[in-house]
């Protein structure tokens, strides 16, 4: 059982930044996958970026690629999501998941969620 709980969303202009964290409970985070997700008002939940369980290895969404960054502290159980360059259209309930091995791009494929955190951009 993995429990997460995500911080640092807020209201920021567009062209700022924001960090967001998750702290994962359990002594088993090093066996788990980490990715970030998130939802719009009235949009599905899509898949933003994902780190390994070795934290050697990422991967991200198109629209992300080159502004977000993820990375993760397996020492301190915790995953986070470096966000520059924001738009409004990065606007969106953020989310972080755990799945065993490897986190799935596909949302209802994961096994673990936190209760996400809103981001706000304003133009």
């Amino acid at each position: 059982q993995v429990q997460l709980v995500e911080s640092g969303g807020g209201l920021v202009q567009a062209g700022g930044s924001l960090r967001l964290s998750c702290a994962a409970s359990g002594r088993t985070f090093t066996m788990y996958g980490m990715g970030w997700f998130r939802q719009a008002p009235g949009k599905e939940r899509e898949f933003v970026a994902a780190i390994n369980r070795s934290n050697s290895s990422t991967y991200y969404a198109d629209s992300v690629k080159g502004r977000f960054t993820i990375s993760r502290d397996n020492a301190k159980n915790a995953v986070y999501l470096q966000m520059t360059s924001l738009k409004p259209e990065d606007t969106a309930v953020y989310y972080c998941a755990a799945r065993r091995l490897v986190v799935s791009t596909t949302p209802g494929l994961n096994d673990y969620w936190g209760q996400g955190t809103q981001v706000t951009v304003s133009s």
